[in-house]
């Protein structure tokens, strides 16, 4: 409808909570997303530190915070960045003698989302930088969420004052999911894309591919395109 399509327009994070597959593996850190994402809750004060190998599922819920914070608030102040534009973006903005706009757009935020944080480790000046905008935004009250492969405590040159930072808050692992969730993942992104798949399929597929969610995703990717090219079920 015309108000889903603005609503849409409004909203530019591709990732929701309520698509997310859950089971052990990531139990935990689905329940901790969702409360970061009420932006009403005042007991998610606190920072949100998640790490796993890639593929697990950390980026859907750093986007799905910042779409359902969007979507509870349309004038919420959000940002969602990965490491790597954080400091390009800040590396610009000093070139240019635009730091203070920068600190303006990143800072007094109602959610502050960085993917892939440890992009930032050994770069020194963009690590004070990011400090100080961390801890801007949590003194605020604002929903600080981190992602990165490994905890913080094993991210090479990682300053102790941004390893101190995150464990304070709530620091989550996400592992590969097991054969059950793999299964449920498997049927809930193959329904995403039109493709009806056999339960035997969806048995073998999941047995095959006990990864990441990536690898899943190449396989139906596969899948789909064999199936539409040579026009066979």
């Amino acid at each position: 409808s015309e108000k889903n399509a603005r609503i849409s327009a409004a909203n530019p994070f591709k990732h929701r909570l309520d698509r997310y597959v859950t089971g052990p593996s990531n139990q935990l850190a689905y329940a901790a997303a969702c409360r970061m994402a009420d932006l009403a809750d005042p007991t998610a004060n606190h920072p949100l530190f998640l790490h796993g190998i890639c593929g697990v599922g950390k980026t859907h819920l750093l986007q799905g915070i910042c779409h359902a914070a969007q979507a509870q608030n349309p004038n919420a102040k959000i940002v969602y960045l990965t490491g790597e534009q954080f400091t390009n973006q800040f590396i610009t903005a000093v070139k240019s003698g635009k730091l203070d706009a920068f600190r303006r757009r990143i800072r007094k935020l109602d959610v502050l989302a960085i993917d892939d944080v440890h992009f930032i480790a050994s770069k020194e000046k963009t690590q004070q930088e990011f400090l100080h905008c961390f801890e801007e935004n949590d003194l605020a009250g604002a929903r600080v969420v981190l992602a990165s492969d490994c905890h913080p405590r094993q991210i090479d040159q990682f300053s102790d004052a941004l390893v101190s930072r995150c464990i304070r808050g709530l620091v989550i692992e996400l592992t590969e999911p097991d054969p059950v969730t793999r299964k449920a993942i498997i049927a809930e992104l193959a329904h995403r894309r039109g493709l009806f798949l056999q339960p035997a399929v969806i048995a073998q597929l999941a047995d095959r591919f006990d990864g990441s969610v990536r690898d899943i995703e190449g396989a139906l990717t596969k899948l789909h395109a064999l199936a539409t090219l040579t026009d066979q079920p």
